[in-house]
């Protein structure tokens, strides 16, 4: 054993021995005041939300090409341990405690999980138990750093992609998701909307895995206009139905509640993924090309992605509107960076979760209706047009910030550790040269 490969088990070892000193015992659980149906509700959507993870795994292991399937598979599944173990110890803390400014939640508040089965139900979620809505809360956590890998598909080092996930969900997801979701988060007090993570989640992992792709330059099949097919068009399809099957939790599950707000984004959500699959794919046939199962799928997941930050604030034939013009927006800025051929982002992340996520948000400025959500402010449609500036504020803050702060983060991770295998390692494929794995094809 090396320094460097026995530190990572050292830490956990030394976190697993602080929850035995630190085991946040509850005096007095609280039950006043909660409601049995929002509990079976949330129950059910956060683990549909987890469930979607797993689909993500088979949505980018099926595009990449057959040497790099299960590398970028546990890219995925890693970041549900990893997360799940930061989020208990200071991430929800982080996110979720005591305002700092409006910016950052107080990390003793909730560390280790103190103060959380016994606590108080969450301000704006006052019919669960904080435990719920906390758990709810990590299923997010970890699918936007998985989200970003996508973009370094095929030339990361596993063990730095591991470093950099922490950094990222401590330095760029807690302060973006305390900004929009904390009563007292800046950009909560100034009126954004964002229903279930259209900023937090999906913007600032578009950003991130552009700033991924610039950071560590194209891959050497790409440079040598060599790129290998999908190797499995099936996974992205199932992925694709996982995905969109757990999206409801994601959506509908940010109601907090069995309420009529959850009926009203399951049914957004459903049918903006519908719209944007059948506009991706029309626009293609429009250009003329053949229609792909694999652009569908891509579509789909863009509707979504669109949807996410106005489910609960739109009505549901505008979701029809959000879905067809996020689809082909998306797919336009696609094929613009195919063009360009100077951005290896290896699965579109940013033109699909970047683009998409900015589509959304803006949409929200435009649509989001009081008369849907009591909760909200009508948008520029209906005569808000100071929602829409704040909207478009927000887009440029968030934006600059997740850019940013990801590049200084990937620069720091590879002085850490190098963030890109070499040549060699790139040639031979990550699944064997990262996990001595392979995928044995039928």
């Amino acid at each position: 054993m090396n320094k460097r490969t026995v530190f990572p088990l050292l830490l956990l070892l030394a976190v697993s021995l602080l929850a035995v000193f630190m085991p946040a015992v509850p005096s007095k659980i609280v039950t006043e005041g909660l409601n049995t149906a929002d509990i079976a509700w949330m129950l059910t959507a956060t683990a549909f939300v987890l469930l979607m993870t797993p689909g993500l795994a088979y949505f980018y292991g099926g595009m990449v090409n057959s040497r790099n399937v299960i590398s970028t598979m546990l890219q995925s599944f890693v970041s549900m341990g990893i997360i799940s173990i930061l989020w208990v110890v200071v991430g929800f803390s982080m996110a979720f405690g005591s305002s700092i400014g409006g910016l950052i939640g107080n990390p003793m508040d909730h560390f280790m999980f103190r103060n959380v089965l016994d606590g108080n139900p969450w301000s704006l979620a006052p019919t669960i138990p904080l435990a719920l809505f906390a758990f709810f809360q990590l299923k997010f956590a970890i699918i936007t750093p998985a989200l970003i890998t996508g973009s370094f598909a095929e030339r990361i080092n596993f063990k730095s992609y591991m470093i950099f996930i922490i950094l990222f969900s401590l330095v760029v997801y807690a302060p973006l998701a305390h900004w929009t979701w904390h009563p007292d988060g800046f950009l909560f007090k100034l009126g954004v909307l964002d229903f279930a993570g259209g900023t937090v989640v999906h913007m600032s992992a578009g950003w991130a895995a552009l700033a991924a792709a610039l950071y560590l330059k194209k891959r050497k099949t790409y440079e040598l206009n060599e790129i290998h097919p999908p190797a499995n068009i099936p996974f992205v399809l199932l992925g694709t139905g996982l995905l969109w099957f757990g999206w409801f939790g994601f959506n509908a599950g940010s109601a907090v509640g069995a309420s009529p707000v959850a009926v009203s984004a399951f049914a957004t959500t459903n049918i903006a993924a519908a719209a944007a699959g059948l506009s991706w794919v029309l626009f293609d046939m429009a250009k003329g090309k053949k229609l792909s199962a694999l652009g569908f799928c891509i579509g789909a997941v863009v509707g979504l992605v669109a949807i996410t930050p106005a489910a609960g604030y739109v009505t549901i034939p505008v979701s029809i509107f959000i879905g067809t013009i996020a689809g082909i927006v998306s797919n336009f800025v696609a094929q613009m960076k195919s063009k360009n051929n100077t951005i290896d982002d290896t699965l579109d992340v940013f033109p699909c979760h970047g683009v998409g996520g900015m589509v959304g948000m803006i949409m929200t400025g435009i649509f989001a209706s009081k008369a849907v959500n009591s909760a909200a402010v009508d948008g520029l449609a209906y005569n808000g047009a100071d929602l829409f500036l704040k909207h478009l504020l927000a887009l440029v803050l968030v934006s600059v910030f997740a850019f940013g702060m990801s590049l200084l983060l990937l620069k720091i991770t590879d002085l850490i550790l190098p963030l890109r295998v070499s040549a060699e390692e790139e040639k031979e494929g990550l699944d064997i040269s990262q996990h001595d794995e392979m995928m044995i094809e039928a």
